[in-house]
């Protein structure tokens, strides 16, 4: 991937990037982070829970967002700063998610740039927002 130069970068840019969650996803995050909770990998548990089902963790499409900002906008480089984030919906087994960031705001004195960050499953809701800073 290409890094795009921060001369070339302008608020409203945007940039996305789309993966199916499958339930390796989620026994991987949680074998990589330590993060076993039984309502992202035990079966009767999240039956039994306000989801009624398994989900993903949240942090797992949080994810996603930094593959938008390190392999598309601004690209390879991209030095994360900071983020906020607001779960507003589950992720679940089979969905299909689509992480979008767009620059709402440059930096100039320091190449810095300001980014919405939202993530969308295959069906348009939102599941996750907030917003990041990154610096090129």
């Amino acid at each position: 991937m290409d890094k795009k130069a921060y001369e070339d970068i302008h608020i409203g840019d945007q940039a996305s990037f789309t993966k199916t969650v499958v339930e390796a996803d989620i026994v991987l995050f949680a074998g990589v982070t330590g993060d076993f909770n039984p309502v992202h990998v035990d079966k009767e548990f999240a039956e039994k829970s306000f989801f009624k089902e398994r989900i993903a963790h949240g942090m797992l499409s949080a994810g996603f967002i930094s593959t938008v900002l390190g392999t598309k906008l601004p690209g390879p480089g991209t030095i994360y700063l900071g983020q906020t984030l607001q779960f507003k919906s589950p992720v679940k087994i089979n969905d299909t998610i689509t992480a979008r960031v767009e620059v709402i705001e440059k930096i100039d004195a320091k190449r810095m740039l300001r980014l919405k960050t939202e993530c969308y499953n295959q069906d348009a809701k939102l599941v996750t927002t907030g917003e990041c800073t990154i610096m090129i």
